[in-house]
């Protein structure tokens, strides 16, 4: 933990503490704690400061801060142990790749707070305004078979799904593989991309992209229909890092249990909130169709689809269209 993180660690956990406090604590001069306050006022933290009591916290910026998130975050297995923040970037995805090429162990989140371009599944773009939403990559290094990387995604949407439930009033849905949405919207989106062996993952770039407060008018044009964002399901503005943090602290929750034998627990959390199973679809997988109601996901996460003719079909990934 950065001194900037423990500091506001010390600041949300009590009502004032001293700059001696702080001193002793964090094992540095009570000079280093001012100039690390002054810095956190600069960017727009609110510190008040009293002779006789100290430094408390009155509010935070609505912007993403790495120090901040590590200190909403606090002690984690393994995702969110090391987050970076761009304020612009092409797309998270494209750091993330550079860091595991270098080694980075896993666990890092690479945050921007507007991509020039962000993108989503089957090479399809990703509209990431500044300031606007949470648009971010996650380093992971699963002790997986390929096959079974869509317990990854399985855990991305539930953690979503957590997150956004425990910090607002609404339920959100998951159409498999990777939409989230709210009356039959999309608000965000899961990318899984893998780099590895036919027999071993060596490591997979989990993006994730979630509109928080964007605006009607900034979503674009031809998703407007179905697309929507948090602020206009809600009707006021979030708070981008409070959101952060919980869907950081759900995904290595989620990311534990995808890995080990409580998948199942994690299935039945993912089914009693998706809207696929059950329904009749139409999946695309490139030049290939399956038709067929939507039954369960497998061990690994796959949909299975029972076909007309009583056939069970394994489906890895693709385009997912519910029919009438």
């Amino acid at each position: 933990m950065t001194l900037d993180s423990a500091i506001l660690n010390t600041l949300r956990a009590v009502a004032w503490a001293s700059g001696a406090e702080l001193s002793s604590r964090l094992g540095v001069t009570r000079a280093a704690i001012w100039a690390r306050v002054e810095e956190l006022r600069r960017v727009g933290y609110q510190i008040e400061a009293s002779p006789h009591r100290g430094y408390r916290l009155l509010a935070c910026p609505n912007l993403l801060h790495a120090d901040d998130l590590l200190s909403r975050l606090g002690t984690v297995r393994a995702v969110g142990r090391d987050i970076r923040v761009f304020q612009e970037t092409t797309s998270t995805s494209d750091v993330l790749e550079k860091l595991a090429r270098d080694g980075v162990p896993e666990g890092v989140v690479v945050f921007a707070e507007s991509q020039t371009r962000g993108r989503g599944r089957l090479g399809r773009s990703w509209a990431s305004p500044p300031g606007k939403g949470l648009w971010f990559s996650v380093l992971l290094r699963p002790a997986l078979r390929p096959q079974a990387a869509t317990r990854l995604t399985v855990a991305a949407a539930v953690a979503l799904a957590r997150a956004v439930r425990r910090e607002l009033p609404v339920r959100p849905e998951i159409k498999w593989p990777n939409d989230l949405m709210i009356d039959g919207r999309k608000f965000a989106g899961v990318l899984t991309e893998l780099t590895g062996e036919l027999d071993s993952i060596r490591h997979a770039n989990l993006g994730i992209g979630v509109n928080v407060n964007l605006e009607p008018e900034e979503l674009p044009p031809a998703v407007r229909g179905t697309a929507t964002s948090l602020k206009i399901v809600i009707g006021r503005t979030l708070d981008r890092p409070a959101l952060a943090a919980a869907i950081l602290r759900e995904l290595d929750e989620t990311y534990a249990l995808a890995l080990g034998d409580d998948f199942s627990r994690l299935v039945d959390e993912w089914s009693d909130h998706c809207t696929t199973l059950g329904r009749l679809v139409s999946v695309s997988t490139g030049p290939r169709s399956v038709i067929g109601r939507a039954e369960s996901l497998d061990d690994e996460g796959a949909l299975l689809i029972r076909t007309d003719a009583g056939h069970l079909e394994r489906i890895v990934g693709g385009d997912v269209t519910l029919e009438k």
